[in-house]
């Protein structure tokens, strides 16, 4: 097959349509860019995505927090975190002289009542939607995208990663067992939000190539609810999510941090079109969901991080060779890690996981 453009590559494979390739992308820490450009591999500016020859790019990701021109409060400060108010009316302590998530000290919305009183007007205030968007910010990284035959996703949270950042996932989870009449309307809120905002930045700004949903909705061995549980309070709002992508003729990917296996039925059902991260240390199994699901959603990642941390070139030629042939068998893989790439990992090791996984990932 002649080599094809990375727009065409991504969108076939995202259609589990034939390609020359496996389609190619990643994600790394702040730390690790900046120990490679320390390193010389990286120049003072360079874009990794440019500097691998990554098939694709984002951008749109809509303002979805509570309060909008808000400034971050600081309540508490010490040399290594700093404790803040944010624009959700959340208590969070970060990390100042290094990445990480951030502890959940407190969170001032912890029900229905404060939900309503708190939050809900503001996010239902149409006057204030243009505000979450950057219509120039978006045209402009689609454009330069798209002349450089880069596919191009229109990128943002759904539903569940705006909730939780509002009340934290204890009081989400109580509230989906108790009251989950509250968190289905919280949903249904951030639905309807969500599509605003891209009807704005589409309509304006271009259409992309496709759009992709970050949905954090798992932890080690669990998801942070039943199959039955979604169906009921959040695939609703996930179906009116990936409907309104549909509508446009574009492919939707979610990414899921986490094991979300026994979820994957209800967001193929809901119109998902690719399963991203894929998480091996949180028990996600890039061969079994290919073997069961493959002849239905594409996959992104799943490759574990942690064997190129050991940097151990024949432990990461092991895990290549174990996972892409199956995983790009008849189309639908994009080669990716399982998360990011932290600042453990040598610039050698990952290159020689792109080369390589290339390499095998070019169809015969």
């Amino acid at each position: 097959m002649e080599k094809m453009t990375s727009i065409e590559r991504i969108s076939n494979i995202l259609r589990r349509k034939p390609v020359d390739r496996v389609g190619l992308s990643e994600s790394f820490w702040g730390e690790t860019i900046q120990r490679w450009r320390n390193e010389g591999y990286l120049g003072p500016n360079e874009s990794p995505d440019d500097h691998f020859g990554f098939d694709y790019r984002q951008g749109g990701w809509p303002n979805m927090a509570a309060e909008l021109d808000y400034t971050e409060k600081v309540l508490e400060e010490t040399d290594e975190w700093r404790l803040v108010r944010n624009a959700n009316g959340a208590h969070l302590k970060w990390w100042k002289h290094k990445a990480g998530t951030p502890e959940h000290v407190f969170f001032e919305v912890q029900d229905r009542k404060g939900w309503e009183e708190q939050i809900r007007p503001k996010l239902t205030d149409d006057s204030t939607v243009r505000k979450r968007v950057n219509v120039e910010g978006y045209a402009n990284a689609l454009k330069w995208s798209h002349e450089r035959d880069l596919f191009f996703f229109i990128n943002g949270v759904n539903v569940f990663e705006c909730i939780h950042p509002v009340c934290g996932h204890e009081y989400m989870l109580i509230g989906m067992a108790l009251d989950p009449d509250w968190v289905r309307d919280m949903c249904n809120v951030y639905a309807d939000l969500i599509i605003k905002c891209y009807e704005i930045l589409i309509s304006e700004g271009g259409k992309p190539d496709g759009v992709f949903f970050y949905e954090d909705m798992g932890f080690k061995g669990k998801p942070f609810m039943s199959p039955k549980m979604y169906k009921e309070i959040v695939w609703p709002a996930h179906k009116k999510t990936f409907d309104f992508a549909h509508s446009y003729d574009l492919p939707v990917v979610v990414h899921s941090c986490g094991y979300v296996e026994p979820l994957v039925p209800g967001l193929i059902e809901a119109g998902m079109d690719c399963l991203q991260a894929m998480e091996v240390k949180a028990g996600m199994d890039l061969i079994k969901l290919k073997k069961d699901y493959g002849d239905k959603i594409a996959f992104c990642g799943g490759m574990d991080v942690r064997i190129l941390e050991t940097n151990d070139i024949n432990k990461v030629e092991e895990e290549l060779q174990k996972k892409l042939p199956i995983a790009m068998e008849g189309s639908g893989y994009i080669l990716y890690s399982d998360h990011s790439i932290p600042n453990t990992v040598d610039y050698k090791t990952y290159k020689y996981f792109v080369d390589r996984g290339l390499e095998i990932g070019t169809y015969k």
